[in-house]
C-alpha cells in the first residue's frame, strides 16, 4: 500500500468516525466561513472587506532561516505592491499581515491564532515543524496555504499546497542527471550526507529508490542541523572509495563538506538540494571548491536565467531593495504569491471569495505558468504541483550566484517512482 492510499483510508475512517460524533446529516447550505455578499454578489468570508483583502504570511526572519525568510517575503511585498498598483483584486487591495516566528513553534501557534481570523488566505508559511503542529488548524479552519518548504509528506492536504517539485523529486531527476553525465554503473558507491528532518529524509527517499533501480550502492552519513562542520564524514566517505557525493545540507554544511573534500584531495562530483546552497557562499573560503565541485538541483530557474520573468524580477527588486542580497528566495516569493493573487482571480470570478471559495480555486488551477519555472497542476493534492527539475551551478558576479547548466527536464523515472512512492 501507498502512503497516498493509507493516507486515504485514514481520511475516509475520519470522516466516517466524524459523520457518527456530529450526527451528520444532509442538510446543504453556506460555510462557516462565509460572510456577507456585496454589492457585485461575491460572497466574502475572513480577511476580506469592501477594499482590502488580508493575506497571512507566518515566516522565520529572526531565526536559523531568516535571511532566506526575509528574501522571501520582500519577494511577496514587492509582488503584492505591483498588484495593489494596477486595481489589486476583484476591486480591492491586498494586504499582508507577517508575523515572525523565530523558528519557534509555541511562538507560531499563538501567531496562528492570532492571525487567523484575520486572514483569506496564508501563501507564506515557513517551516517544516510548525507545519506539522499547525496541520490540523488549517485543516479544520479552512485556510488556503502555500508551504514555503518541498517535502511530498505535505501532499495530500486539500488547503496545504507545495508549489514546484518536492525535495525527493528533485533528487529522482538529479541523480539520474549525475548517472547519466558522469558514467556511473551499477556497484559503484555514491555518499549521502543528509540533514535529519523532514528534508534530508525526503531528499534521500528518491536517492535511495534511484540507487535501487540502478545498483548503486549508497553510503549515507546524517547530521544534526546545529552541526556545520561536516569534515569527519567526507573523510569516511572519501576512505569508502565514493565516486560521487549527494548533499542534502544548509548552506553552511555544504561549504564544510565540498571545501573538505577539496582539501583532501576527493576529487568527485557533488550534487546537491537546490535549498543547501546560498550566494553567500561565494564570499567564503570554500569559493573555489564549489564553483569547481558542486552543482545543483532546484525547482526553479536560476535567476540569472534568460527568462523574461527572471530579469524583471531582478531589476524590480535590486530598485524596491537596493543592497538586498539576492538569492533563489526572491523566485520563492514570486512564484508563492503569484499563485495566491490567481486564486484569488479564480475566486472572484466564480463571485466566491469565502475560504472555501479561495481553496476551491487553488484546486481549479491546471496550467498556472508564475513565469518562473515550469506551468503548475494543482488540480490534485495528492500530486506535486510539477515535476521538472532544473540544473544549476555556482557562478561569481551573476544574480543569485548560480547559472543554469540544464533547462526544465523530467526523467522517465519520476512516473515511477511517483506511482510507487507517493
Amino acid at each position: 500500500m501507498t502512503r497516498k492510499q493509507r493516507l486515504r483510508s485514514t481520511v475516509v475512517l475520519t470522516a466516517a468516525l466524524t459523520c457518527v460524533l456530529t450526527a451528520c446529516g444532509g442538510e446543504t447550505g453556506t460555510t462557516a466561513d462565509d460572510g456577507p455578499v456585496d454589492a457585485n454578489g461575491v460572497t466574502t468570508g475572513p480577511g476580506v472587506t469592501d477594499s482590502t483583502i488580508t493575506l497571512g504570511v507566518l515566516t522565520d526572519l529572526s531565526g536559523p532561516y531568516g535571511p532566506l525568510g526575509r528574501s522571501v517575503l520582500q519577494a511577496e511585498k514587492l509582488y503584492v505592491d505591483q498588484v495593489n498598483a494596477t486595481g489589486g483584486v476583484c476591486g480591492r487591495k491586498l494586504k499582508l499581515l507577517v508575523r515572525d516566528h523565530g523558528y519557534d513553534v509555541e511562538k507560531a501557534v499563538v501567531q496562528y491564532n492570532e492571525m487567523e481570523p484575520r486572514i483569506a488566505a496564508m501563501p507564506g508559511l515557513l517551516g517544516s515543524s510548525i507545519i506539522n503542529v499547525l496541520l490540523d488548524n488549517i485543516t479544520n479552519d479552512d485556510v488556503m496555504t502555500t508551504s514555503l518548504g518541498y517535502s511530498s509528506n505535505l501532499l495530500g492536504q486539500h488547503t496545504l499546497t507545495t508549489i514546484n517539485t518536492t525535495y525527493d523529486i528533485d533528487m529522482v531527476n538529479g541523480f539520474e542527471y549525475l548517472v547519466e553525465t558522469r558514467g556511473l554503473g551499477r556497484g559503484d558507491r555514491i555518499g549521502y550526507l543528509y540533514l535529519d528532518g523532514d528534508y534530508g529524509s525526503n531528499a534521500r527517499r528518491g536517492a535511495r529508490f534511484v540507487a535501487d533501480k540502478r545498483g548503486l550502492t549508497l553510503v549515507e552519513k546524517k547530521v544534526g542541523d546545529t552541526r556545520e562542520d561536516l569534515s569527519r564524514e567526507v573523510r569516511e566517505l572519501a576512505e569508502s572509495g565514493v565516486k560521487a557525493v549527494l548533499i542534502s545540507t544548509s548552506p553552511p554544511q555544504t561549504a564544510s563538506a565540498v571545501g573538505t573534500a577539496a582539501a583532501i584531495g576527493l576529487d568527485v562530483p557533488f550534487l546537491g538540494s537546490a535549498v543547501g546552497f546560498d550566494p553567500r557562499l561565494l564570499k567564503t573560503p570554500a569559493a573555489p571548491a564549489l564553483l569547481k565541485m558542486l552543482e545543483l538541483v532546484a525547482p526553479t530557474p536560476a535567476l540569472s536565467s534568460d527568462a523574461p520573468e527572471a530579469g524583471k524580477l531582478v531589476a524590480d527588486y535590486r530598485r524596491r531593495y537596493p543592497g538586498s542580497p539576492l538569492d533563489q528566495g526572491l523566485v520563492t516569493g514570486h512564484n508563492s504569491m503569484a499563485v495566491a493573487v490567481q486564486d484569488l482571480k479564480s475566486a472572484c470570478g466564480a463571485k466566491d471569495l469565502s475560504r472555501t471559495g479561495i481553496v476551491e480555486a487553488h484546486r481549479r488551477q491546471k496550467e498556472y505558468d508564475p513565469g518562473l519555472g515550469p506551468a503548475l497542476d494543482f488540480s490534485d493534492a495528492w500530486q506535486p504541483s510539477a515535476t521538472q527539475s532544473y540544473i544549476v551551478k555556482p557562478r561569481q558576479g551573476v544574480p543569485g550566484g548560480l547559472a543554469g547548466v540544464r533547462d526544465a527536464f523530467k526523467v522517465p523515472l519520476v512516473a515511477e517512482y511517483i506511482a510507487v512512492m507517493i
